[in-house]
């Protein structure tokens, strides 16, 4: 499930009533106040590793909410209209306007990446819940309220070129790229005007894009997490499943084989430790 996008600056929601009830339990329990505090600075600390933004690094890792930052300067990223049309939208939440810090800032730059079944290409849906499309002539809409060959799209990372994907259009069927063009433009504040087509023959530079996904959805990073999870168990957590007082070297132990995966294993074999060293 894609949850709500949260944008930089958002005021997170007011909780009156569960706030008060949180007072009240912990004015009740005292002694299960700092357990509850723990878990919910835990809570905060997944919630915003879940609205933090990486980069996509192999085709693999493409899925969920994300951005293609287009290779222009000052930098854009593609973006539909209501009415599907696409445009190149200019990115402000950057960190030093480097573009491998981008993050959205409108919910018409996001689009939710998703493998085509039976393919290896993707599709992506915007924020209308149309399919961005490429037809024949290399013009590109988010009209498409279905998924056929014009709204799926290859993503090949270019030689020589870290981190960056170039997009062949029609699901690979077709030896056609996403491109970009800069051209002058008098109506524009930078005095150029970003061109998007998907009609270039060739990988180039105009035809690298980075694409940034929130991280929560990034394969390497999702293991790492699980991998964390694993890990917190606490001292009285161990002590209840081995059924006694544990030494210091035993809950290493313990939580080493948590994230190792041999934990069963190892709480019988401190079980019987203890059974021997009773009897000792």
């Amino acid at each position: 499930m894609v949850k709500p996008l949260i944008f930089k600056g958002d005021k997170p929601k007011k909780r009156k009533h569960r706030d008060a009830d949180e007072r009240d339990s912990r004015a009740k329990a005292p002694k299960a106040n700092h357990l509850s505090e723990t878990a919910a600075e835990d809570d905060t600390e997944a919630a915003a590793e879940d609205q933090s933004w990486v980069s996509a690094d192999v085709p693999s890792d493409i899925a969920g909410p994300i951005i293609f930052v287009l290779p222009s300067d000052p930098p854009t990223c593609l973006a539909s209209d209501a009415n599907g049309q696409i445009f190149a939208s200019e990115l402000t939440n950057l960190i030093d306007g480097n573009p491998s810090t981008a993050e959205p800032h409108d919910v018409r730059q996001v689009w939710v990446a998703t493998k085509v079944a039976g393919t290896e290409g993707f599709s992506f849906k915007g924020h209308h819940g149309k399919y961005l499309s490429c037809d024949n002539h290399g013009l590109l809409s988010a009209t498409a309220s279905a998924i056929s060959p014009y709204e799926s799209f290859l993503a090949i990372p270019p030689p020589d070129i870290p981190g960056m994907f170039s997009l062949q259009t029609s699901g690979g069927d077709k030896e056609t790229f996403l491109s970009v063009r800069e051209t002058t433009s008098k109506k524009s504040v930078s005095g150029t005007a970003v061109e998007i087509r998907g009609d270039a023959t060739a990988i180039s530079f105009e035809t690298s894009l980075r694409i940034r996904m929130q991280a929560r959805f990034k394969p390497k990073l999702k293991l790492s997490r699980e991998t964390k999870a694993r890990e917190k168990i606490s001292r009285k957590e161990l002590e209840a499943i081995v059924g006694r007082p544990l030494e210091d070297h035993d809950v290493k132990r313990l939580r080493r084989a948590r994230r190792e995966g041999n934990f069963h294993e190892e709480v019988l074999d401190v079980r019987v430790k203890g059974k021997h060293d009773k009897f000792a």
